[in-house]
């Protein structure tokens, strides 16, 4: 046969493959956590407000433990919020592993406003907090970490966790201003841009060496959303 009469070579297209050696962290942000009632703020751990998951909150808790059995997981971390060690409670129970605990990727602190006050402020409008959701910056809150802070303490984080564990894939069970920062390390965007993760939801950052990739973002697939 020439090599005119051969077949035409075919590519098909190609499912993402995660470099050697890079790590992928799936961020679990934790379940919903019980109410602030004013006059009764939230018990503090290091300073930071510390509620305990709600009823939602454990039945999403139990929701994500299917969703997580899917993945191949070599290790899990939690912060030092109890909310996220009740978040991923029944997924350990179900498969037998622990949980370590990193601490810098806990909560941004919100000065001032902690112990419940920035629901109540959220909810109203108030000015700063209108400032913040425009412009990502949470060092408008009198007393609060600064997002240039948290980014580098989350950031710091999960560049160790890599170290740590290469070629892995890692859960982390964390809160809505660490996992908007961190996407939003991962895809140059404004903090803002990736504002307001839902409770239980799955995301996926691959970190190889100080880099980072957005492989998903908000997944819920795996919750049976209540009507409001």
């Amino acid at each position: 046969m020439t090599t005119g009469d051969s077949a035409p070579a075919t590519h098909r297209q190609t499912r993402y493959a995660r470099p050697d050696g890079a790590t992928e962290f799936l961020l679990v942000r934790h379940g919903a956590s019980e109410p602030y009632v004013e006059g009764h703020p939230f018990p503090l751990k290091d300073g930071h407000g510390d509620p305990a998951l709600d009823e939602l909150g454990r039945q999403q808790a139990e929701q994500l433990v299917p969703r997580l059995m899917r993945e191949r997981v070599d290790a899990v971390y939690v912060t030092t919020l109890r909310r996220t060690t009740e978040t991923i409670a029944p997924y350990l129970r179900a498969t037998g592993k622990n949980a370590e605990v990193i601490a810098d990727l806990r909560e941004v602190f919100l000065g001032e406003w902690e112990a419940g006050l920035f629901r109540t402020h959220f909810t109203a409008g108030h000015p700063l907090a209108q400032r913040l959701i425009a412009e990502g910056e949470w060092g408008h809150i009198p007393g609060a970490e600064t997002t240039a802070q948290l980014r580098a303490r989350c950031v710091g984080a999960l560049v160790d966790l890599h170290a740590r564990h290469p070629g892995q894939r890692v859960v982390c069970v964390a809160h809505g201003g660490v996992i908007a920062v961190l996407c939003a390390w991962a895809t140059g965007a404004s903090p803002s841009y990736h504002w307001g993760p839902e409770n239980a939801s799955v995301h996926s950052i691959i970190v190889n060496g100080t880099s980072a990739r957005l492989h998903l973002y908000n997944d819920t697939s795996h919750l049976d959303w209540q009507p409001a």
